[in-house]
């Protein structure tokens, strides 16, 4: 392992007014927030906000922890944040193949991080393998982890405006009303 890896920041648009996603890749409500974030940018400017996706793994979906590795080694291959994009995508188009039922049961009780991560590349077209396996990968992973307990968040999603959590806001609101909320 080099010192040089370097995972590209999820963050997109270059506006002064931070949005700032927690996501856990798995959660249907993460995932209902995730398929917006794109209009919502398109909407408020990339020139007036800056979405910052930020991994919030969580215990219960059983997998978390496998997927939020993926999505982070995806970030540190040449196409960086774009490739952690494809791979977030990737799982929320096909989240049940990733999710135990009721977090306990179902078929992926049968499955192991091997099998996670070849559905991922299967899907994304992201060969993470490699980089799933650099031991340096745990510093990204552990930065996520404490921005999140540093500022308080437990649950996903959950939504932080210009540095402070918005506990009204929810993955079912209008992408109007995130704006409003952001700008104004």
């Amino acid at each position: 392992m080099t010192d040089t890896l370097f995972a590209d920041p999820l963050e997109w648009g270059h506006g002064p007014h931070v949005f700032e996603v927690f996501l856990e890749p798995t959660c249907p409500f993460s995932v209902r927030a995730f398929n917006k974030l794109d209009a919502f940018l398109a909407l408020v400017g990339e020139d007036k906000a800056t979405v910052k996706i930020r991994l919030q793994s969580q215990p219960w979906h059983m997998f978390s922890g496998v997927i939020v590795r993926c999505i982070l080694a995806a970030s540190t291959l040449p196409e960086g944040k774009a490739a952690a994009k494809k791979v977030m995508q990737a799982v929320a188009d096909h989240r049940e193949e990733f999710e135990f039922e009721h977090h306990a049961t179902g078929p992926n009780r049968q499955a192991t991080p091997d099998d996670i991560i070849a559905r991922i590349e299967a899907y994304s077209g992201v060969r993470v393998t490699e980089a799933f396996a650099e031991p340096d990968l745990q510093k990204a992973i552990k930065w996520h982890c404490k921005y999140a307990r540093q500022n308080g968040i437990h649950v996903s999603p959950t939504f932080m405006l210009d540095g402070l959590i918005d506990a009204k806001m929810g993955s079912g609101d209008a992408i109007e009303d995130w704006a409003k909320a952001l700008l104004g």
